[in-house]
Order: structure tokens, then sequence, then C-alpha cells
């Protein structure tokens, strides 16, 4: 039996990596082969490939010094020697798979672990399948959130195909990072979105004792951000919308504007007013558990919205729905046309940075508005109107003022417009 100590080779983006390299053993035994993991890593110029040794004076990036890593990989030797000398003393074949069994038994970096059987690693994206697959069946998972994990992953595919968790240490973040900057074109809003689903990931796999790396908790990289507009139609906009005259062949343009004013009146997400069911209405009352965050709501229906439902209660539908909501994306592109037939055309402008550069772009308000806006139409306007932020928050679910901040200080902007226009005396 032959055996040899080297630094496993693997490239990113074509390039060899050549820091923090984990440490093999390649064992020989009959035209057979076996891989042992050492648990010790170190940088390629620091290894001494004759002595299969680690150079004096380094420590790796997991802070273990030099002399502490030779020791425990003669340890390992020794093992591997006494276990090829045990068979030759009586006379039994070796068994490399036997011998892989209890070198992890021997040199498991996890106390407490005992292998009953051979236990095959389950690699870094194994472990991202099966944290999606977990969590979203525990939280209950839109499609869209599905969707973001499917994007996360195939970054970080592209990143690097052969990812391991004892890997990512904070320079291995920052790597990626800049490559998603760089090779991805991202906005800075956009990487600390995914850099917080990368978190959420490694996070559970600490839980669930995959890895001990934590190095991702002090991984706070500097991403230059914009507190952007909030986009919402104001209440001469919502009447410019409210009388627009949809033309006859354009008919699908009203159903459309009736859910959006339905959400401009009640403060619901897509997701949820297109489960919403005549039976959801008591009273006068709107009754629901949302679809994103399991709320419980209770909201009054203004006249407004009553008269919308009310328009739509003879409407036969197979799955009693109290309105005809199609899909979120028909809508979105439906909602722009609207909103551009109505003259709902003020400047935007956004503000981006990519890196350090600040992108700025200006927008007809039509081409920014969806769904969702009309959840923050109902918000902003109440704000507006008077209503306590407390009270918003109870109706629309929000659970900490955090969240209301930028509808906050949309609202102190207006006030101090008013200011301007009507204390004059």
């Amino acid at each position: 039996m032959r055996y040899k100590l080297t630094l496993e080779q693997r490239k990113k983006l074509g390039v060899v990596i050549e820091k923090n390299i984990p440490i093999r053993i390649s064992v020989n035994h009959n035209g057979q082969r076996i891989t042992l993991s050492t648990g010790f890593r170190t940088d390629k110029t620091h290894w001494a490939v004759v002595a299969q040794v680690v150079k004096q004076g380094y420590i790796n990036t997991q802070n273990e010094p030099y002399n502490i890593i030779n020791s425990k990989l003669a340890l390992q030797k020794s093992f591997l020697d006494n276990f090829s000398l045990k068979h030759q003393l009586e006379k039994t074949e070796i068994d490399l798979e036997k011998l892989k069994i209890e070198f992890a038994e021997e040199f498991s970096r996890k106390k407490n672990v005992q292998h009953q059987e051979q236990v095959e690693e389950v690699s870094f994206f194994e472990l991202f399948d099966l944290f999606v697959q977990e969590r979203g069946k525990q939280n209950d998972w839109m499609a869209p959130t599905y969707t973001k994990f499917k994007s996360l992953k195939k970054h970080l595919l592209d990143f690097d195909a052969n990812l391991h968790l004892d890997e990512l240490s904070e320079e291995k973040l920052t790597d990626w990072v800049e490559y998603l900057r760089t090779k991805g074109k991202m906005k800075n809003t956009t990487i600390k979105k995914q850099l917080g689903f990368l978190k959420w990931f490694l996070k559970w796999t600490v839980e669930k004792k995959h890895t001990t790396n934590t190095a991702y908790q002090s991984f706070k990289p500097k991403l230059k951000t914009a507190d952007n507009q909030v986009v919402y139609l104001s209440s001469a906009e919502l009447d410019k919308l409210r009388n627009y005259n949809i033309f006859e062949s354009k008919q699908y343009l009203d159903r459309v504007r009736d859910v959006f004013l339905f959400c401009c009146y009640t403060s619901l997400r897509y997701s949820d007013v297109y489960k919403l069911k005549t039976h959801d209405i008591k009273s006068g009352k709107l009754e629901i558990v949302t679809q994103k965050t399991t709320d419980k709501l209770s909201i009054k229906l203004n006249d407004k919205a009553l008269k919308l439902i009310e328009k739509y209660k003879e409407t036969h539908s197979k799955d009693n729905k109290a309105l005809p909501v199609i899909s979120n994306q028909r809508m979105n592109d439906y909602l722009k046309e609207l909103c551009e037939l109505a003259e709902i055309d003020e400047p935007v402008t956004l503000i981006d940075f990519v890196g350090n550069k600040r992108i700025e772009n200006t927008y007809p308000k039509y081409s920014l508005v969806g769904t969702h806006t009309g959840r923050r139409t109902f918000i902003c306007n109440a704000l507006i109107n008077g209503m306590p932020a407390h009270a918003v928050m109870k109706i629309t679910g929000h659970s900490d003022y955090k969240a209301m901040q930028p509808y906050i200080d949309i609202v102190s902007k207006d006030v101090d417009d008013m200011m301007d226009k009507f204390i004059d005396f």
C-alpha cells in the first residue's frame, strides 16, 4: 500500500486556486485508489512538496499554525503505516473502503461522531437543494421565493462549481461579491439581496451542524446604495386613473383597473387579492390570512372597495373568486399600458450604484407601476391624510417601524411641500 500527501487541485474561472487549499492523502493499492481528507488546509506557496509538510512559520486561515498541522499529519501517516503493517503481519488483504471508514473514525474533526458505515460527504449544492426543500415547506414559500433561490444557485455555480462550506472565508466571499459586480454586472442593491439569501443558507448549515464556519457573520462589505423614491399614485393620479375612459377594444384594462384600485383601497398584495374569495368578505369587512406572512388581517372596506366587490358579485367563477385577477406578469404589463393611456407620466429619477459608480435613470411613472404599487399607494395616501402609522401597520400587517420608514419619509417631504404651499400668512 502506497500513499502520498498532496494539495487538491481546483480552478476558479479557469485559474488554478493557490490559497487555502485542502490537504488530501492519495492511497493506492493493487490498482485501486481512494482519497482521504486530512481536514487541514494550506497555501500552495507554503507547502513543501517533497517533504509533504507545511512550511515553517505559516498559519492558515483557520488560525492553525504549521507545527500543529504537521504534527496532526504525522499522526495520520503513522495510522496508515500501522494499518498496512497490521495486514502484512496478519497476511490479510487490505480493504481500502474499510481503511476509509477507520480513518474517518480516528480523525474526524467533529466530536462524538461514530461511523457505523461509510458516510459520503454531502456537497455544497446538495445541501443548498436540501435547504430550499426544507425551508420552502416549513415557511410555505411562494413561487417567487423559489425563483430567487434558483437564481442564487446559478450564480454560485457559475462562480465556483466546486464550492465547499469550509472554503467560504471572508476572502472567498469578497471574491464572490466582486464576481457578481464584474461578471454578473449587478447593481449594489441586487448584490445585497443575493448576499442576504446566501447568509440565510449558511446560517442554516451551521444550525444543522454541517459546518462550523461562521465567517459569513462578520462579512459586511460596504455596498453604497441610494434611498430611492417609493413609487405610488397620488390622490390626483388616482382620479386620473378612475376617470379615464377605456376604449371598447381594451375592456380587459377595465378589469385590471378594478383589481388595482381594490389593492389601493385595502393595501392587499397581489398574492392576497388573487386568492380572495367571496366568503372572505363578511359584514363589510375583509377577513384573511396573508399568503406571504400568514398574518391574520381584518380590514374594513370603504364604499369604493365594496362597489368593486358588488360589481363582480354575479360573475360566476368555479373558484368562487371575489375579483377577476389575472396572472401577475400580465397584470403588470396591462397596468403600465393603462397608466400610460391615463397620462400618469410624471418623471421619476432612480439612483443606483454599481460598485462606486453612481447611475441615474429617469423614467415616466407609468413604466414603474406594478401590482405592488397599489399597496404602496394605500400606505402613502393613508399617512398623508393623517392616519397614524400604528393604525396603518395594523391594516397592512407590518410588524415594525423599520419597514414603514421609507413611507414615513415620503410623508415628511409632503408636509414640507404643504408648508410652502399653504402657510403664507
